[in-house]
């Protein structure tokens, strides 16, 4: 849940006028999952919901992260680079070993 958090408070920092059926649609989840999050952020204290009014007179909203919305945000973001800068030497690791394989054993079937 917390990527799909980072994922959205992003999007939000970007584009804080986006509709939850757009968020939902950027994000890959569905609309009830959107709006679910959306509340929980604001529960937290981390994003502010304002309604306004558009020219065709629907209610519509925008979402605001306030200023402890963007500690969260920028912490979670250091946690997630470390997470897949770890990710990523492992991989890195796992295909140099991988590479020495098929090395290995396209050479030991192939003599020359």
């Amino acid at each position: 849940m917390e990527d799909t958090h980072l994922r959205l408070l992003r999007l939000l920092d970007s584009q804080p006028g986006l509709s939850q059926r757009a968020l939902a649609s950027e994000l890959g989840i569905s609309l009830g999952k959107t709006n679910y999050c959306l509340k929980a952020l604001a529960d937290k204290g981390w994003i502010k919901i304002r309604n306004f009014r558009n020219s065709a007179n629907k209610l519509g909203y925008m979402y605001l992260l306030t200023p402890r919305g963007l500690e969260r945000k920028a912490s979670i973001t250091v946690r997630f680079l470390r997470e897949k800068r770890a990710e990523y030497e492992s991989l890195k690791r796992e295909i140099e070993l991988l590479s020495h394989e098929v090395d290995d054993s396209r050479n030991s079937h192939h003599p020359r």
